[in-house]
């Protein structure tokens, strides 16, 4: 059985194998937080493209639907109340508003809900969180070593890092 860097089990792992694992668990982190982040938004943006389409279907049918609604409605009221035909095309009107104000209302509906969905905002105070946590880890005094007894390992890691 061996450790993920392929160091066995119990054996002592250099300061140079600790900070490589701990770099590569960081960078997992990072890219998982990331995928995190895109999947919350793509949610988001569904949400956002369904208020589109309600607000647009609500202009549509209002626009479509105005002059045939308007006649029918009109001469509709017309017979049954004899009243003027001005007045039972005022009051037609005044019917398609009522509708299209209510499929407004539900696109509004959607844009709140596309609104509050900030999913993109609970990764970042995660990360932020996971940084803070990491800038206040103070590590344990380890004792000097002479210039000519620098293990390998970290010259590998000060190399590669620079």
């Amino acid at each position: 059985m061996s450790a993920p860097d392929g160091s066995p089990v119990g054996a002592e792992r250099s300061i140079g194998q600790l900070f490589a694992s701990a770099t590569a668990d960081m960078s997992a982190l990072v890219h998982d937080e990331i995928a995190l982040a895109k999947a919350q938004l793509k949610q988001d943006v569904k949400r956002g493209a369904t208020s589109g389409g309600a607000f647009t279907a609500a202009g549509v049918l209002l626009l479509f639907s105005l002059p045939m609604l308007n006649f029918a409605l009109a001469y509709g009221i017309r017979t049954w109340s004899h009243w003027n035909l001005a007045v039972c095309f005022l009051l037609s009107f005044a019917a398609n508003v009522l509708i299209a104000g209510f499929l407004a209302l539900i696109g509004i509906v959607f844009a709140k809900k596309a609104k509050k969905g900030r999913g993109a905002q609970k990764v970042a105070a995660s990360m932020k969180e996971t940084a803070g946590v990491l800038q206040k880890a103070k590590p344990h005094p380890r004792p000097e070593l002479p210039a000519d007894r620098v293990p390998q390992a970290i010259e590998a890691v000060a190399r590669s890092s620079s």
